[in-house]
């Protein structure tokens, strides 16, 4: 038993004669039948009964036809493999990111590279920066970005990028018809604040604490996309990494400068002691592009 005499006894079930397998596969009819019988020879059973010159399957090749199908779709698949590696690298790309650019950055990252990409099949999961350092840490996943407060012991890392912090205020708001915002502004006003472990959380509590002001924190939330919606809600007001408030403000949520100027920074995590295979490179320069996009969106 040989891959061609399967590959052809397969091409009568899926044709329904020795004829038309002979015309799928570009060979004689003779052929054809001549393999059929070698295979039937190999196996000990019979795949057809001869009736009135046609093949008519018995139960056992129907049965035997199932694995054999089932075999050449993985093939099928492998063949795809191979392509996609052969193209790319790797048919597939894991991406593991906060939610500051999970939900923005990331997924115009994507957009893009599926446009030049689009047989490369994508894994997005948003989590805490800390679950994306385990992940990708484990090789769980290929990409991993990050907040600055993670531990990057134990991973390959670069900057990905600062992005300035910005005052979100609702609409109608006092501050609303300020140019910029400053820690006296804030001075007793409903604050949402982001969780202490942030290290953005404790630069504005050591830049309130220097100007003698203290916001009056009414919520705390790890996620700046979660500061915005409490905020266009009428909350209070919050400091919000910029690339999070994407797409908010057409939502009406204003978006002010805040003074002294501070940044959240994200880090590009990479699985450790992995050569970087085509497609991560290629998605990483997606990343960056994106990145650059944003520097468009900070408000006057």
């Amino acid at each position: 038993m040989n891959i061609r005499q399967l590959e052809i006894f397969r091409a009568v079930m899926m044709g329904g004669s020795a004829s038309r397998a002979a015309e799928l596969l570009q060979i004689t009819q003779p052929a054809v039948s001549r393999a059929v019988a070698e295979l039937e020879d190999n196996l000990g059973f019979f795949l057809f009964d001869r009736v009135k010159g046609r093949l008519v399957p018995t139960p056992e090749g129907i049965l035997f036809f199932r694995d054999v199908n089932d075999s050449f779709i993985g093939l099928d698949r492998i063949r795809s493999s191979a392509a996609r590696i052969r193209d790319f690298g790797l048919g597939t790309i894991r991406i593991a990111s906060q939610a500051a650019l999970g939900s923005t950055l990331v997924p115009r990252a994507i957009h893009a590279f599926r446009k030049v990409h689009p047989d490369v099949a994508i894994t997005l999961q948003v989590l805490s920066s800390a679950t994306v350092r385990d992940y990708v840490m484990y090789q769980q996943f290929d990409i991993g970005l990050a907040a600055e407060e993670v531990d990057l012991s134990g991973v390959e890392h670069r900057l990905f990028g600062s992005f300035r912090a910005v005052c979100a205020v609702p609409p109608g708001h006092a501050l609303a018809d300020k140019d910029i915002i400053r820690p006296e502004d804030l001075d007793g006003l409903p604050f949402i604040a982001l969780s202490p472990e942030d290290r953005l959380r404790a630069q504005l509590t050591t830049i309130f604490d220097e100007a003698g002001v203290k916001p009056q924190v009414v919520v705390e939330t790890p996620y700046a996309l979660t500061v915005c919606a409490l905020v266009l809600a009428g909350v209070g007001v919050g400091i919000v990494n910029l690339v999070a408030a994407e797409g908010f403000p057409e939502r009406g949520l204003i978006l002010k400068p805040f003074e002294p100027e501070i940044y959240f920074r994200s880090y590009l995590l990479f699985r450790p002691d992995t050569q970087k295979a085509q497609v991560v490179n290629r998605f990483v320069g997606a990343l960056l592009r994106a990145r650059s996009y944003n520097r468009t969106l900070m408000p006057k």
